[in-house]
């Protein structure tokens, strides 16, 4: 009997040169999974009081809007129109604003706090403005200075 006939011997094949990804796929979902476990954990953050008060986002009009100014010490000035910065009480202020914004109901504010002003007395005046009738009143930044290579 021969070798060839025999329902044990080996049949001979071309090797495969591909190569077998189905170990590196199962390791992939591996990792995967996880990742999705541990990553909610990573979340870590700082806790900070935050002042609660309500707010709204500013909408763009065509209209140029009031700046009002408030210095480290307590000090607020106005701009409206284009016009000169003008020293004011919260009073006074409330009161400037208030007319301007029945005269044009596009009407909105930027507050342009010095970075030395403390966040709370920020949001205070916005809160205050916002209950006196202003439904458009945004903040003023700058951008930060990167030196030019």
């Amino acid at each position: 009997m021969s070798l060839s006939g025999s329902p044990f011997a080996r049949i001979k094949k071309p090797l495969k040169s591909e190569m077998n990804v189905v170990p590196y796929i199962d390791v992939m979902l591996v990792l995967l999974v996880i990742f999705m476990v541990t990553a909610p954990m990573l979340t870590a953050g700082l806790t900070v009081d935050l002042p609660k008060v309500p707010t709204d986002p500013l909408a763009m009009t065509k209209n140029p809007p009031a700046v009002v100014s408030l210095k480290p010490d307590g000090l607020l000035l106005v701009r409206m129109d284009g016009a000169k910065d003008i020293e004011v009480t919260q009073d006074e202020l409330r009161s400037k604003l208030t007319t301007a914004q029945q005269a044009n109901a596009q009407f909105s504010v930027l507050i342009n706090g010095d970075e030395k002003v403390p966040y709370g007395e920020v949001v205070k005046l916005m809160a205050t403005l916002q209950s006196s009738g202003l439904t458009q009143v945004g903040l003023l930044t700058e951008l930060p200075y990167t030196p030019k290579h």
